[in-house]
């Protein structure tokens, strides 16, 4: 296993990038402890693969390094890196039998045969397998072909790091969350180095202890899952996390104090300083119905089955909050309070206000 390092990554697919608007990844500086599970998140095009390409070896980045334990790969062929990756669809032998494809990367550096029939029946075990492995992988379901194709990623015991690449993408939604638990276990017991890409907050927030949020190539915020929920550095995290992800508001910042109209609204703190856009972002958790507040309108109610969402709009703006009882009927004028404590300013995207004495 390893320490990966990226150290002022940036790439850009064109051959004389003029700006940052031409470059697919801005510069990225990450440290990736050694044996830790961390995930890759954000939408379609953000650039997850792109530095998943990069770190396999697969790309060489336009700018920067990335060093294994401190040594300099960026040069390196994927061979040279002993990195082993798991891909969106089963990559596997459909002719062999799941005990060969999961012994084939052993038997393929030479490993001694008591050695091989060990950790293949060691893995076999980990992933409840063992009673298929003498069937032909041909006849598996969808989720045992990627069981095995995770199974032949984890078998060596001597990668530097193992990548996954939105590996739950084919599975059917009613068996991802056994191979997500499955996955979550493995790491527990083998303690390698993983990096786990994808578009899916569940998925990430699931299995990694440390999750890495992008948007148009950048890196937003770093954090454990609950750092991510309970404080977003953008507010395109707290759109992204959640469900119904983090209401924001347009306000003013009016004497160090923030407002909507003209009501005055509780922060968590003091408000930093600086120019720009300013908006109040408080998540539907903290946001309550009660008898005074900002008056909103009802636009629609959704019972979810452990609570109900109640969409109103504040003007043009729409707010969401869970609710639990006393649900108001559509196109009643209701009362929104948030918490103080998890009511937050952002400028520009980026949070600027300060834990601390209240600012209200």
């Amino acid at each position: 296993m390893a320490k990966i390092t990226l150290s002022r990554l940036r790439h850009s697919y064109l051959a004389n990038p003029a700006g940052p608007e031409d470059y697919a990844l801005k510069q990225i500086d990450i440290d990736w402890q050694d044996g830790g599970a961390y995930a890759l998140l954000g939408p379609s095009g953000c650039g997850k693969s792109t530095l998943l390409n990069i770190i396999s070896g697969l790309l060489t980045p336009s700018e920067g390094s990335i060093l294994f334990d401190g040594r300099d790969v960026t040069a390196l062929p994927p061979v040279e890196r002993n990195i082993a990756q798991v891909f969106q669809f089963p990559v596997i032998y459909d002719t062999m039998t799941v005990y060969d494809n999961l012994a084939f990367p052993l038997r393929n550096r030479g490993v001694a045969k008591d050695k091989v029939d060990a950790r293949v029946r060691e893995i076999a075990g980990m992933l409840e397998v063992t009673d298929m492995l003498q069937t032909r992988a041909a006849g598996l379901s969808p989720d045992n072909k990627q069981k095995i194709s995770m199974g032949r990623g984890l078998v060596r015991d001597d990668v530097n790091v193992v990548m996954f690449d939105e590996p739950l993408t084919v599975i059917d939604p009613h068996l991802k969350w056994k191979l997500r638990s499955k996955l979550k276990e493995l790491h527990q017991r083998v303690r390698a180095t993983m990096i786990y890409v994808t578009h899916d907050q569940t998925e990430a927030l699931t299995f990694a202890d440390q999750v890495v949020v992008m948007q148009e190539g950048e890196v937003v915020q770093i954090g454990t899952p609950v750092e991510l929920f309970d404080r977003p550095a953008h507010t395109f995290v707290g759109h992204f996390i959640g469900s119904p992800g983090m209401n924001v508001l347009p306000c003013e910042v009016r004497g160090g104090a923030a407002y909507v109209g003209d009501d005055r609204i509780a922060l968590e703190g003091a408000v930093a300083d600086g120019t720009g856009a300013t908006q109040i972002g408080v998540r539907p958790e903290f946001v309550s119905i009660a008898g005074k507040g900002l008056a909103a309108t009802v636009r629609k109610v959704a019972d979810v089955g452990r609570h109900f969402v109640v969409e109103a709009m504040l003007g043009d703006t729409r707010v969401n909050a869970i609710v639990e009882h006393s649900v108001p009927e559509q196109g009643e004028t209701v009362h929104l309070q948030f918490e103080p404590a998890q009511t937050r300013l952002y400028r520009d995207g980026w949070i600027a206000s300060v834990p601390g004495e209240m600012a209200a």
